[in-house]
């Protein structure tokens, strides 16, 4: 599974969870009592979109 964009139309981040990939919101980690994912595990990262920049050497 991969996730297409990092920011939605509204500007929050998504992140992902780093065992099972489920991807959540930072309004939805906020609402938790603590931040963890459906599966326990309590490790996220950012979700970033599959763009390689390319910069020309000099």
């Amino acid at each position: 599974m991969m996730i297409v964009a990092s920011e939605n139309h509204v500007g929050n981040v998504i992140y992902e969870c780093m065992r099972c990939g489920t991807p959540v919101t930072n309004e939805e980690l906020s609402k938790l009592p603590e931040i963890k994912c459906i599966c326990g595990f309590r490790v996220f990262r950012k979700a970033r979109q599959p763009i390689v920049k390319q910069v020309k050497a000099i």
